[in-house]
């Protein structure tokens, strides 16, 4: 039986008696051919397919054990790539796919892996053959597209568009901009803390005032209008309410709570869930199913009968809200409900536990709440404040679990809504604490987490299960996006109080605003890569366009139609936008002025240039002089940068003075920023400023490097240097792994020279040695 993981075939293999041996094919074995022969667009799309070169010893051994064998048995996972992978090991063993016995299961527990072998069934080629759409509509996507980003786009060279990953950074390129053309509004909201008698003391309760002045001055004349008032409850309205627990979780909303109540980023989640379900403690974490079994029903209504009363229990049935979901037949939960603790490492329990909490809870009674509002009036100018509270009458479900949001989703100043209000009754006189109208600002809607991305890709309909986790993964590898923390900026607020003994002050305080991370945000590469595929290729990056694409992949495995008549309709018009890009686009830059350079008159530009963004001053002209370039900071853009913040990143090079009879300079390069001194160059580590660095800090980088050479050999450029993963051999420009028996003190220039001499020369980003042209 060969299965995908080592720790899925270790699982299951305790549940198959001696008559199976259970194998890992460790993943795909097969991948399309690389370069334009992978393809055959002529003929109907054909691809060819070759054995990974980091899987032929583990093809070798598994044809190997299939000989042996009296049968080979499939267990790959139930979706649609688990499929194909089953169909490319029919290929590469010789096996017959619609003669292969293939089994699916949706938990990795003794039962059911007993009832898959008892029940196997053919490989289902619609599910391979949606698939193989999938992968050979996006290398087609990606082989076409990226070579126009190397010559249109500066700075292109080396990437790489995807067709889902283009969509996705359109979505943070999109919610950037809307973010930068927010134009903030500030406003008043008046709050009256009041007291009331409960148990025989005052007790505090907040009370918020509907409507919101504009200006200070009409928030300064309401709270003065305020001074001497009475605060009589005018009506009070108390209404029964209930909350409704969430359905089990899919992949997505795993993904989303993992994000909100663990601080999980999606990749990590996937990993952990994907070691849980190997294990046999989760059902299959690739899933838009909502449904539990009706086994898993009886099991956790049981489970809450038994830890909570039967009262609490409610069976109920969820409908996916999801076009389309069928991934697989389950939802995500624990195998066995009585299961509250296992075995695992911290952050695989605290996943568990989430699961657990979340199946729990969605077979749970309502909770049940008594809701009240009170509302007072001001005397003096017969306004009135709205107090509202919330009691738990039956905590029902949310004795277990309740559900998060996002932060797009929370009031920018909460109501209150659930605090608990003291006794009131109509007519009664409250007394005043204190009324404050404090200055807030409108905010622009919050940039995207990892988990509120998924849960906008599922609303839109792009992506399935199985892709959300790589393709916000790649756009951060890419270099399309980034996780930038950012301190925020300090902004002034008023406020402007009455007191108990009725006297108006006002005070202007001081609060951070801006402050992000974790938040997914474009960087100056990928608004230009987006705003340039979707000016030439507006299909491609389209919403409802992206979102069809899944829905024909859906019909394919369906059987509803041919994977090839779909690439043959999707190829003609994207074919023809190629061939006009390539003819007429004009290459892109993002170049902007920011203004002249007041030393030399010289017009000042920012633009992406080979090695990311960077300011210009003055033009290349012939026989001219050439212009000076500096990078960008980590933390500058080319649509928000300053023409003085431009101007001072050409502060660098720094002389900070001498050192040992010799200039120490501060300079910044292509690598980032360094110390010079004496012809060598000392890398600055991450977070140093360069602007500000000190000469004692400056010397101190310098004996550190120093103190890491261990040897050196005179008359050479050669010696033998500690890094971050050990002893190595520094032979010029190249870096030389030491033999794990070598003896440092021991070793002569000739052993050194010859290790160096065999050693490969380095390898530039584009495969060529460092050095030397690739024709």
């Amino acid at each position: 039986m060969i299965v995908e993981s080592p720790a899925k075939a270790k699982t299951i293999e305790k549940y198959l008696g001696g008559d199976f041996t259970v194998v890992s094919s460790k993943g795909h074995i097969r991948d399309l051919a690389k370069g334009n022969k992978a393809i055959d667009v002529q003929n109907g799309f054909e691809p060819t397919y070759i054995i990974s070169e980091d899987k032929e010893d583990v093809v070798k051994e598994l044809k190997k054990l299939a000989k042996k064998a009296n049968e080979v048995w499939l267990a790959t996972d139930e979706d649609r790539e688990g499929e194909a992978i089953s169909w490319h090991l029919c290929e590469a063993l010789g096996l017959k796919p619609l003669e292969a016995k293939r089994i699916v299961f949706h938990e990795i527990t003794k039962s059911a892996i007993q009832e898959a072998v008892n029940n196997p069934r053919k490989i289902d080629m619609d599910l391979v053959a949606a698939q193989q759409a999938r992968r050979v509509l996006d290398r087609i996507v990606g082989f076409e597209l990226s070579p126009i980003l190397w010559r249109k786009l500066n700075g292109g060279r080396g990437l790489s568009a995807g067709r889902v990953q283009s969509v996705a950074v359109r979505l943070i390129v999109e919610k950037e901009k809307d973010i930068i053309a927010h134009q903030s509004k500030s406003y008043f909201k008046v709050v009256a803390y009041l007291l009331a008698e409960k148990d025989g003391k005052p007790a505090a309760f907040k009370a918020e005032l509907s409507k919101k002045h504009e200006t200070l001055q009409d928030a300064e004349a309401f709270v003065q209008s305020c001074v001497g008032a009475k605060y009589t409850v005018k009506n009070i309205e108390v209404k029964p309410g209930k909350r409704t627990p969430a359905a089990p979780f899919t992949t997505s909303t795993l993904q989303q709570e993992a994000s909100r109540k663990l601080y999980m980023n999606v990749s990590r989640t996937m990993m952990l869930a994907q070691r849980l379900y190997e294990a046999g403690h989760i059902t299959y974490m690739r899933t838009d199913s909502v449904n539990l079994s009706e086994q898993a029903m009886q099991q956790v209504g049981g489970q809450i009968a038994n830890l909570y009363g039967s009262q609490y229990h409610q069976r109920r049935t969820y409908k996916s809200k999801t076009a389309n979901a069928q991934e697989a037949h389950e939802a995500i939960r624990p195998t066995f409900m009585d299961k509250i603790d296992i075995k695992v490492d911290d952050d695989q329990l605290r996943l568990y536990q989430l699961i657990w909490r979340r199946t729990m809870a969605s077979q749970m009674a309502d909770a049940e709440l008594e809701r009240t509002t009170a509302e007072i009036e001001i005397s003096t100018n017969k306004q009135s404040l709205i107090a509202k509270g919330e009691v738990i009458r039956f905590e029902g479900f949310l004795k277990v679990y309740a559900e998060s949001v996002d932060e797009d989703n929370v009031e920018e100043e909460t109501d209150n809504d659930s605090a608990i209000l003291p006794p009131l009754v109509s007519g009664q006189v409250v007394d005043l604490k204190e009324l404050t109208a404090t200055q807030r600002f409108t905010a622009p809607s919050a940039r995207y987490t990892e988990a509120s991305l998924v849960k906008k890709l599922e609303e839109l309909g792009i992506g399935r299960p199985s892709t959300y986790a790589p393709t916000i993964n790649t756009i951060q590898q890419r270099g399309y996006v980034e996780k930038p923390v950012r301190e925020g900026v300090q902004r002034e607020y008023t406020i402007v109080k009455l007191d108990a003994k009725q006297k108006v002050t006002q005070v202007v305080k001081t609060e951070t605003t801006g402050a992000d991370k974790n938040k997914l945000a474009p960087t100056d590469l990928g608004i230009l890569t987006c705003d340039f595929l979707v000016q030439n290729f507006e299909n491609i990056l389209d919403y409802s366009f992206t979102a069809r694409i899944e829905q024909e992949f859906d019909d394919i495995a369906n059987g509803q139609l041919k994977w090839n008549d779909m690439l043959k309709e999707f190829y003609a018009p994207f074919k023809h936008s190629i061939e006009h890009t390539i003819e007429n686009a004009e290459r892109v830059s993002g170049e902007r002025e920011l203004g002249v350079d007041p030393k030399s008159g010289l017009r000042v530009i920012v633009r992406m240039g080979r090695f990311g963004p960077m300011v210009q001053i003055g033009e290349q002209l012939e026989g001219g002089d050439k212009p000076k370039y500096a990078k960008l900071k980590p933390n500058q853009s080319l649509s928000s940068i300053s023409l003085e913040d431009a101007l001072s990143l050409f502060d660098l090079p720094r002389h900070l003075g001498e050192f040992e009879g010799t200039d120490l300079i501060i300079g910044e390069g292509r690598f980032g920023p360094y110390v010079l001194h004496d012809k060598k160059y000392y890398s600055l580590k991450k977070g140093v400023d360069p602007m500000t660095i000190s000469m004692d800090e400056a010397v101190a980088v310098i004996e550190e490097k120093r103190n890491s050479v261990l040897r050196t050999f005179e008359g050479t450029d050669i010696s033998i240097v500690v890094g971050r993963w050990g002893p190595y051999i520094k032979a010029g420009k190249k870096n030389v792994k030491l033999p794990k028996d070598a003896d440092i003190n021991k070793l002569t220039l000739e052993e050194v020279q010859k290790l160096a001499d065999a050693a490969p020369e380095k390898k530039s980003r584009w495969g060529a040695a460092k050095g030397k042209s690739k024709k």
